[in-house]
This record gives structure tokens, C-alpha cells and sequence, in this order.
């Protein structure tokens, strides 16, 4: 775990990026509260905290004595929320960045291409 973030704020992250990249699919059972605090030696409360998060906006659903599921669509709308975000705080300040130094779209697209090549 991060120190520098809220716990909850974490485990509603990887609950998010396993289902993103597909471990866990729509309509797939999370794991319980209780799993959440113990493989990560967390306060039960602490973990549905991050778990209610994901509820909240929609991603998770509840089914009353079986357990928590995620919801169909999910996948779809975190991609999308995660390129917005993505764009808010890469892409914009980038193409502000790149005009400041007279980088203009080809070239900033060159060099791009050119640092994924390498990474």
C-alpha cells in the first residue's frame, strides 16, 4: 500500500484496475470485506469505505445476502472516466508545455512515438 494516499482510496483503485484488465469481469463477485482486510491487514470499515466508493458511482452492485458484484458497464465507463482523467492531468498540461517550447502536434507526435519505441 501507498503511504502518501487514503487506503480506501487504494483498494477501490485496484478494484477498479481488475476491472479494467479484465480479472475481474462484469457480472464477477468481488472479494468480501472481510478478504479485502485481511490480505491486506486493513480495518474491515477501512476496506468498505473503498468498496462503498466504487458503489457509489455505480461500478459495484450489492446484492443483499450473496455479496457484492461488478456491475455491467463497468469496464466501459472506468476507460472512459480513466481517458478523461487521463487527459485532464497528462494531455493538456503536455500540449501546454509543448507550446511554450514551439513543439508543434506532428513533432510532439514524433517524439511520442519515438519514447515508446524506447520504453
Amino acid at each position: 500500500m501507498d503511504e502518501s494516499r487514503p487506503i480506501f482510496q487504494q483498494i477501490a483503485e485496484l478494484i477498479e484496475n481488475d476491472i479494467i484488465e479484465g480479472s475481474l469481469a462484469e457480472g464477477a463477485q468481488i472479494p468480501s470485506i472481510n478478504e479485502f482486510a485481511a490480505f491486506y491487514r486493513i480495518n474491515p470499515a477501512t476496506a468498505l469505505k473503498g468498496v462503498n466508493r466504487l458503489v457509489d458511482d455505480g461500478f459495484v452492485e450489492k446484492r443483499r445476502g450473496i455479496g457484492m458484484f461488478v456491475a455491467i458497464g463497468a469496464r466501459g465507463a472506468l476507460i472512459e472516466r480513466r481517458r478523461a482523467e487521463f487527459t485532464e492531468q497528462y494531455i493538456r498540461p503536455l500540449l501546454v508545455e509543448a507550446d511554450k517550447l514551439g513543439i508543434d502536434i506532428e513533432e510532439l507526435a514524433a517524439l511520442v512515438r519515438a519514447e515508446r519505441i524506447e520504453s
